[in-house]
């Protein structure tokens, strides 16, 4: 660990560089966390066990993201779509969460529908409808129906328009954060009882119509619903209001209200039910159970 990782774990956590170093040092020559706070206070200015631990646990994310970045920039050269910019934002990434952000547009791709219609020619008509010029749709899709490309009818066209405009809403790093904002304010935990499971999960009956906001959830209730929903008595949902979350992605891609306007509304409603909702409420349900699992720790 360089000076440059005690720096900035110094920032965060507001302590001397001096004492994050000396930690640093310490845990690389095998020291636990209660021996340095105990017999080496001299060195690190008297930090404490939490502390230290604390120290700890950032230095493993912090080495876990240098990882990942030299991994995502071997990858990028690899695959000759590095650039000097690209790699600024990489190195920039503050977080595993940005980095992955950052790094999802340019991930190899699973034959996704959006690839699959960029393959038949289609990735220039989703850009002519997302100018949103006030152009009919179908005029625009015309120019782009091939038989030999399987793009048969302008619905064929327009769909496919429609597949890559979804996962462009969804990787936009713009629309991710915001989302990731909104989950983390306004998601709600919802659980209700499998079908056919009233019996056999009655452990879980409190839960079998439950709802409450998700952040602020107590974590014995987090862990019980986590845990009947791992048994298959409990269904789980962890959403914001569907219409803030549209309403959110709306003002950063419909401009206008042309016939172009509501084909970029459908596609981005799409994206956000199809691809960027299960994505956040993925991150939300991992940081949940994250968190309960450290306060059931801590107890």
């Amino acid at each position: 660990m360089n000076y440059s990782a005690a720096e900035q774990i110094s920032k965060e956590m507001n302590i001397e560089v001096s004492a994050v170093e000396a930690v640093l040092s310490l845990l690389a020559e095998g020291g636990t966390v209660p021996f340095i706070a105990r017999y080496r206070k001299e060195a690190t200015g008297g930090l404490d066990e939490e502390s230290i631990a604390s120290i700890m646990e950032r230095r493993e994310r912090l080495e876990e993201l240098w990882t990942r970045k030299k991994a995502i920039i071997k990858s990028l050269r690899e695959r000759d779509i590095w650039s000097e910019e690209l790699e600024e934002k990489v190195n920039g990434a503050p977080s595993m969460t940005i980095l992955e952000d950052v790094y999802l547009p340019f991930r190899p791709k699973r034959r996704t529908r959006a690839l699959m219609a960029a393959e038949k020619g289609l990735a220039p008509l989703a850009d002519r409808i997302l100018a949103q010029e006030g152009t009919d749709p179908a005029g625009l899709a015309e120019p782009f129906l091939s038989e030999e490309l399987g793009v048969k009818s302008v619905e064929d066209a327009l769909q496919g328009a429609r597949d890559i405009i979804a996962e462009r809403v969804s990787e936009y790093g713009e629309s991710r954060a915001r989302m990731r904002f909104l989950f983390g304010r306004r998601g709600r935990i919802k659980s209700s009882v499998a079908r056919g499971k009233e019996e056999e999960g009655a452990n879980f009956r409190d839960y079998f119509a439950w709802e409450e906001p998700a952040a602020p959830a107590p974590s014995h209730r987090v862990l019980a619903m986590l845990r009947g929903e791992k048994e298959k008595a409990l269904v789980l949902s962890l959403l914001p209001p569907e219409e803030e979350a549209l309403d959110t992605l709306r003002s950063l891609f419909v401009r206008g209200g042309g016939p172009d306007s509501r084909l970029v509304e459908e596609g981005l409603t799409d994206g956000y039910r199809r691809l960027l909702a299960p994505s956040m409420e993925t991150e939300l349900r991992n940081a949940l159970k994250k968190k309960a699992d450290r306060d059931a720790i801590s107890v």
